[in-house]
């Protein structure tokens, strides 16, 4: 059975930082792509950042270039996102999903149907 674990969100003021965990039991680790969503009420979740299968890529959505970074503990078959000079639009329910498809050019993990499976969530709160 797969599961995925979010840990790590909370409530910072904006300037700060949060590393967020998404642990995964089920899946061996480099065998999936790992996304990172967030979605605030009545939007569609939205694609933050994404590492490949091993890792072969990792991008970013432009809106979080430079401030999120995809890092990783092999040994806990855990992602961890770590995010920086948070901003009030920052504030989301953030979700890890993991997905067994290739990255390539045309294809860019944007679509949260293309992941099997997700975590639960942590919330994010960014105060001005």
């Amino acid at each position: 059975q797969v599961q995925l674990a979010e840990s790590g969100g909370g409530s910072v003021q904006s300037g700060g930082s949060l590393k967020l965990s998404c642990v995964v039991s089920g899946l061996p680790f480099g065998d999936y792509c790992l996304g990172w969503f967030r979605q605030v009420p009545g939007m569609e979740r939205e694609l933050g950042a994404i590492a490949g299968i091993d890792d072969d890529s990792i991008t970013y959505a432009d809106s979080v270039k430079g401030r999120f970074t995809i890092c990783k503990d092999n040994s806990r078959n855990a992602r961890y996102l770590q995010i920086n000079s948070l901003k009030p639009e920052d504030t989301a329910m953030y979700y890890c999903g993991a997905g067994s498809f290739l990255l390539t050019p045309w294809n860019r993990g944007l679509a949260p149907g293309q992941y099997n499976d997700w975590g639960q969530g942590t919330q994010v709160t960014v105060s001005s």
